[in-house]
């Protein structure tokens, strides 16, 4: 008879596990009534386990902000290019990002933050930093090297990259998080996105010529 060896899960296997038995935790009690028994419980372990990966409550949630804010810049500048027309990765851009926004995790932790953010300012700070602020300097960063390529000519390329997304976000995103509109479909976002892109080209594109009268 052959015998078997059970397959151990590795280190960042279990580290996985915790994480999303720990986000769901968060997601349905919020931050404040959500407890390390409760998620030690669930994954069918000790707390003295869930404390070998984290040290505290406060570092897991912290690690679940960075975790999920991080996953969405970075796809967001990633998979947009930097080298690229810029109608072609500004709609990558802002597309990417509008999904993300959109989706149902990315609610669930928005809101869960904003709950505690008055309570524990540092987890603001967190997601603000690994979140809107490293995709705002990304973008900053894209539109620079444009305009060194003379493709854009944005005067302050650090504003020019906050109001494109603004421009991204618009009033319907507002509405979604206070529930007035169900989320944007796919092809509402590529629609919206379109003309978002169309307004910073009409004023940061490169100027035509003037015909000669």
């Amino acid at each position: 008879m052959v015998k078997t060896t059970a397959v151990l899960p590795t280190r960042d296997q279990r580290r996985d596990a915790i994480m999303q038995v720990a986000r769901e935790v968060f997601f349905e009690h919020g931050y404040s009534a959500a407890s390390m028994s409760e998620i030690a419980a669930r994954l069918g372990g000790s707390k003295g386990t869930l404390y070998n990966y984290f040290k505290s409550k406060e570092e897991l949630f912290e690690a679940q902000v960075r975790d999920l804010c991080g996953h969405i810049t970075e796809d967001a500048l990633e998979r947009g290019g930097i080298e690229g027309a810029p109608r072609e990765v500004l709609a990558n851009f802002g597309e990417r990002l509008l999904k993300h926004l959109y989706d149902g995790q990315s609610v669930k932790l928005f809101r869960v933050l904003v709950a505690e953010a008055q309570r524990s300012p540092e987890l603001g700070r967190i997601f603000f930093e690994v979140g809107p602020a490293r995709g705002r300097k990304g973008l900053e960063t894209y539109l620079e090297s444009a305009r060194a390529r003379g493709l854009m000519n944005p005067p302050d390329c650090a504003l020019a990259a906050e109001q494109f997304l603004s421009l991204c976000k618009g009033s319907a995103h507002l509405q979604f998080l206070l529930n007035l509109i169900p989320p944007l479909t796919a092809e509402e976002i590529h629609a919206h996105i379109g003309k978002a892109v169309d307004v910073m080209m009409a004023l940061y594109g490169p100027k035509q010529p003037a015909a000669a009268s």
